[in-house]
């Protein structure tokens, strides 16, 4: 499908609206603009958990290429999404790919491929788990409200069930190489501990405290130079 751009700003999107596929145009904040929207910052998110896993020592990493050439390809998936969800049903375009089971069977056997690798869980995850780890939890979370204005417009007839289905499953996918490149990447994971106990912090020396020993520090100064004068007439 060829696609041109001449011009990145064209000022029609000045009084608030903006047209979908079709050419229909709705408000800027209408849920179908809000799902796509999501799923553009998704996308966005996960663009930058690729720059960081291009970095440094990433990059001659096994478990960072492979893990890079997924999201590579779910980058590009993504945009297929975003390009249903902003297709209104009756505008549908010869070509336009569909989120479907090949799709999310897809989703699926990536998970099974990394699931192996990792111990059970005992508990909850926090985000965590390095940089890489805690930004593919951002992009999971991201994911998620994705997905709850795709389950609107899905429940009111305004899109397929296979869009949020895709995003549930991607955010299963995420949650799982956020763990698996903590391991791979020597970074341990924070668990979450039901009624755990703030930390004690230092105790500081009061203001009183700090006065009076100033206060006996000067007094031994005075007493020190009052005997040294004495000395000194002797």
């Amino acid at each position: 499908m060829a696609i041109r751009i001449n011009r990145v700003y064209t000022r029609t999107g000045d009084d608030g609206k903006t047209a979908l596929v079709g050419g229909r145009r709705v408000a800027k904040d209408d849920a179908r603009i809000a799902a796509y929207g999501d799923v553009d910052e998704l996308n966005s998110t996960i663009g930058l958990v690729r720059a960081e896993l291009a970095e440094g020592a990433n990059k001659r990493k096994k478990a960072c290429r492979e893990l890079d050439r997924t999201l590579a390809f779910i980058q590009q998936e993504l945009f297929d999404l975003g390009s249903e969800l902003a297709t209104p049903p009756g505008d549908a375009y010869e070509g336009m790919i569909v989120m479907g089971d090949t799709q999310i069977t897809r989703l699926e056997n990536f998970i099974d491929q990394l699931q192996p690798e990792l111990g059970p869980l005992k508990s909850f995850v926090l985000p965590s788990g390095g940089r890489l780890g805690a930004g593919l939890h951002v992009a999971r979370t991201v994911c998620r409200r994705a997905e709850r204005w795709a389950t609107g417009l899905v429940r009111k007839g305004k899109a397929e069930a296979g869009t949020a289905k895709y995003l549930n499953r991607l955010s299963d996918l995420l949650f799982v190489q956020a763990r698996w490149i903590a391991m791979k990447t020597g970074h341990a994971e924070t668990l979450w501990q039901h009624g755990l106990e703030p930390p004690k912090l230092a105790r500081k020396k009061s203001a009183s405290k700090k006065t009076a020993k100033s206060a006996k520090k000067r007094s031994a100064k005075k007493k020190t130079s009052k005997q040294s004068a004495r000395k000194t007439k002797r």
